[in-house]
């Protein structure tokens, strides 16, 4: 072999040898945080949490493989999320998925630069997590859970279902960021259907117990139930003290009847979570969340339980067992 190109097949090689290292490295771990109100054992948060890892994973994500995810449980109590916030941001996430209005509150007050999707929003643009829908034009982006005017809805589904309804309490939490437009909502629906609202602000189960029964000492009534951790986290003491004073109830997720409430309307929550994680992925692959627009709901859900409707002495008709996406009987 000539001296000239022994020399070259040298340099060739350690040439090619950073290179070949660096094709064998693993992939960089990325980082996900998730922020949600919900107790961490309650089952229906985690069947939301295996529908956005499922996205995940059919995008390419499998965690522990190119991907960490840290969750962060409220517990139903909007007290605890900042600091809890603080604590994921303080992982340096690549990206955050909050998953409920206190959730992307606490995160947008810890940091204004980490990219994060916000989840079960129902006005992002008052709550101050946007500019506008189209252009959110910051470091939050996700989406929504309702329109306001699903509260027109629910009295609907009261008044079709039980029509000798005239007062419905409505069961809120003071501390979710999105009751008062849903009761100005329902409040002005509320003449068209002859209805009377008696809105009850719960804490704990002991208020919600005491403003059911109080609310219940006259006839003719019924329940609108809003979403929020409280309600969420302590929807079995609902149920139950709905049943026993007998209140037609409206819910707003499909958990809720299935638990034995009466009828709920609201978004497909599975389906969310499983956009979600399509946006998290966008964002993990350079996406910034200021060119992704908020998106809304496209699949919701009625659900109607027949044993609770015999329990309650009703008879639901024909046409709205017609409109159901599910009875359970």
């Amino acid at each position: 072999m000539r001296r000239r190109d022994f020399i070259k097949g040298i340099v060739g090689s350690a040439t090619a040898w950073p290179f070949a290292a660096r094709a064998q490295q693993p992939e960089r771990m990325r980082r996900i945080g998730f922020l949600t109100s919900i107790p961490e054992n309650d089952s229906e948060g985690r069947s939301w949490i295996a529908a956005l890892t499922r996205g995940l994973q059919e995008l390419g994500w499998t965690e522990g493989r190119n991907v960490q995810i840290k969750y962060r449980f409220g517990e139903g109590d909007a007290v605890r999320m900042p600091n809890l916030a603080k604590e994921l941001i303080a992982w340096k996430p690549d990206v955050v998925v909050a998953a409920s209005p206190s959730a992307a509150a606490a995160i947008r007050q810890q940091s204004l630069s980490i990219p994060t999707v916000f989840v079960q929003v129902s006005d992002p643009v008052s709550a101050g997590f946007v500019t506008n829908l189209a252009h959110p034009e910051g470091n939050l982006t996700g989406f929504t859970s309702f329109e306001f005017s699903t509260g027109a809805k629910w009295l609907e589904l009261i008044k079709e279902s039980a029509p000798s309804v005239r007062r419905v309490l409505i069961v809120f939490d003071p501390a979710n960021l999105t009751w008062g437009p849903y009761l100005r909502t329902i409040e002005a629906a509320a003449p068209s259907f002859g209805m009377q609202l008696t809105p009850a602000g719960v804490h704990d189960p002991a208020e919600i117990e005491g403003d059911i029964a109080e609310f219940a000492q006259k006839p003719n009534g019924a329940a609108i139930v809003l979403a929020s951790p409280v309600t969420v986290k302590d929807r079995e003491v609902i149920i139950t003290a709905v049943a026993r004073h007998g209140l037609p109830t409206v819910y707003p997720y499909r958990f809720f009847t299935v638990s034995g409430g009466f009828i709920s309307y609201g978004v497909h929550l599975a389906d969310l979570y499983k956009r979600t994680a399509g946006y998290v992925d966008r964002i993990l692959n350079g996406a910034k969340p200021a060119d992704l627009p908020v998106q809304n709901p496209t699949k919701y859900e009625l659900v109607i339980n027949l044993k609770t409707a015999k329990a309650l002495g009703l008879t639901v008709s024909p046409s709205l067992l017609a409109r159901a996406d599910e009875v359970i009987e």
